[in-house]
């Protein structure tokens, strides 16, 4: 990576981190940074948006919803600090996508290979629901940052609104969009290779993993999965 990539990377963080274009999560990620949760009501909230985190050569890239307003807009990095963070780097660990399995603030060492992991939405929601004209918002940020990606061979959507938004995003790039539907374990490839391929998962939350729709095997296999397409298709 060359000096002026990661320059390129600096400044769209910090463009990204003054975004005020949505006027109702701005209000929204603030209240929530400035009531705190008691648990953690020692905090220096971060209460801005949440910029990717994880290797800028990635050659997956996992795309989620938006941050939670006790984890990531807390902690001002994705899936940290919560129990959807706990449940996705434990996984990542499992499968050597990541160094160690807990990811508690943005210096506790953790460190991710192959892998670079964003959102659709990089603002709190109100009942983690964003709408969609904040999704749309947002998209220019998740687009440049599939740009930057030079090495992208694949994306792992969390959820189905983040697979829902790669069929958006596809064309913009000149790709074909998938088009089978989201499920679990959902798997496209363009016919010619000329495009990234797609593997979907269920997302790591807390009303997916403590209901048992999913579960910690079902996960480790998706990133299974995926660590072996780097293999066979890279």
């Amino acid at each position: 990576m060359n000096i002026d990539h990661n320059q390129a990377w600096e400044f769209h963080e910090r463009e990204l981190i003054q975004c005020r274009r949505c006027k109702r999560l701005t209000a929204w990620r603030e209240e929530v940074a400035c009531i705190k949760r008691k648990a953690y009501r020692e905090w220096d909230y971060w209460g801005l948006p949440v910029p990717g985190f994880g290797d800028r050569d990635a050659k997956i890239f996992v795309v989620g919803l938006a941050p939670g307003a006790h984890g990531s807009n807390r902690t001002g990095r994705m899936f940290t600090g919560d129990a959807s963070g706990d449940f996705l780097y434990a996984a990542l660990y499992h499968t050597g996508f990541a160094n160690q399995p807990q990811a508690t603030h943005r210096e506790d060492g953790l460190v991710l290979q192959d892998l670079y992991i964003s959102a659709i939405c990089r603002c709190v929601p109100p009942d983690n629901k964003p709408l969609p004209e904040e999704i749309v918002n947002c998209r220019p940020y998740l687009v440049q940052e599939i740009h930057f990606l030079n090495n992208l061979q694949g994306f792992v959507a969390l959820g189905s609104l983040a697979y829902q938004q790669l069929q958006r995003i596809y064309p913009l790039f000149g790709w074909q969009a998938p088009e089978t539907p989201f499920g679990h374990g959902v798997f496209w490839n363009s016919p010619d290779h000329t495009a990234p391929w797609v593997l979907a998962s269920y997302h790591p939350s807390r009303q997916n993993t403590q209901t048992g729709r999913l579960t910690v095997e079902m996960f480790d296999a998706i990133w299974k999965q995926a660590k072996s397409l780097l293999y066979k298709l890279g």
